[in-house]
């Protein structure tokens, strides 16, 4: 078998598989499964296709087919020709879920974009305001407040309205969950918020499209647009490599989101505390996937599929 260094790869599936491997193992002969089809291009990796080439493996169990233009059946190509036992469509349509973010990215040139929102009982996300009133008026419970840092944790980048900047001041870290921060995504028109916010701290790269100026300060980034659209904001995100984005709020900024049909899925936490009054929440004509209890909570899930 050749020998083949791996330390200095990239984390790919296929790398971290081999890693896990005692230093003693063997692969050559050995039978590979991957949910996606191993890659052919040199990118923030070197090609996956050609790493099991080298370590000698007999079979790959394929779930599905890449279709990144770069790859698109070329992995495929390169394991047959150097005649490597290729099976595909193994659970497919279970891999492409688990892959849902990559393939949104590549074949609708946009981010995966999740909507998240926490409502009352009585279908309320905010308390009436007075004018500079400021402050949050939460909804969900403690425990909730952990999860929803767990799923941030989970994507890329995370997206607000300037209201929600204005009026609750937002870490939009994980905090309370040991994970990575996204990176976070303001929408602020004629740049409205002040200097001192938290969304400004270093904990994370921070992106504010605005119609006003182009402009960077160490770990923030005024982004110009021609108009601050659901469209417009994607397409800039999709061209910076984003692949996910968590929408947070407020209504207004979810509400655009929905009506222009650009979302993938919804999660709702539905708190056990009534308002009587204030902003309403979104609204969203679907029947929930799934539903479950998490302390006093309801949280239910959306698929726009």
């Amino acid at each position: 078998m050749a020998k083949v260094t791996i330390r200095n790869l990239a984390k790919h599936a296929e790398v971290n598989a081999i890693h896990s491997l005692s230093i003693n193992e063997e692969l050559e002969g050995a039978t590979v499964y991957v949910s996606l089809e191993p890659c052919t291009h040199f990118g923030k990796t070197p090609p996956c296709a050609d790493l099991l080439v080298k370590l000698g493996v007999k079979t790959v169990v394929i779930g599905c087919r890449d279709t990144n233009p770069e790859v698109g059946g070329k992995g495929i190509e390169r394991l047959k020709r150097a005649g490597i036992e290729v099976i595909e469509g193994i659970l497919e349509e279970e891999c492409r879920q688990l892959n849902k973010r990559f393939f949104t990215f590549h074949e609708k040139q946009r981010p995966y974009v999740i909507l998240k929102w926490a409502q009352t009982l009585d279908g309320y996300l905010d308390k009436p305001r007075a004018e500079n009133e400021t402050g949050v008026n939460w909804i969900s419970s403690i425990e909730t407040k952990s999860l929803v840092h767990k799923w941030r944790g989970e994507e890329q980048s995370i997206l607000v309205g300037r209201n929600t900047i204005i009026n609750d001041n937002p870490s939009l870290t994980v905090r309370e969950y040991k994970g990575k921060n996204p990176v976070r995504i303001v929408i602020d028109s004629q740049l409205q918020i002040s200097g001192d916010v938290n969304i400004y701290s270093p904990e994370a790269p921070t992106i504010v499209f605005n119609r006003i100026r182009n402009e960077k300060k160490e770990n923030v980034e005024w982004v110009k647009i021609g108009e601050t659209s659901t469209k417009n904001i994607l397409d800039e995100l999709y061209k910076r490599g984003i692949i996910s984005v968590f929408v947070e709020g407020g209504s207004r900024t979810l509400q655009y989101f929905i009506i222009d049909n650009v979302w993938d899925e919804a999660r709702v936490v539905v708190g056990d505390k009534k308002f009587g009054e204030g902003v309403k929440a979104p609204i969203i004509n679907r029947v929930p996937v799934d539903s479950y209890s998490f302390g006093n909570d309801k949280i239910y899930y959306y698929s726009r599929k």
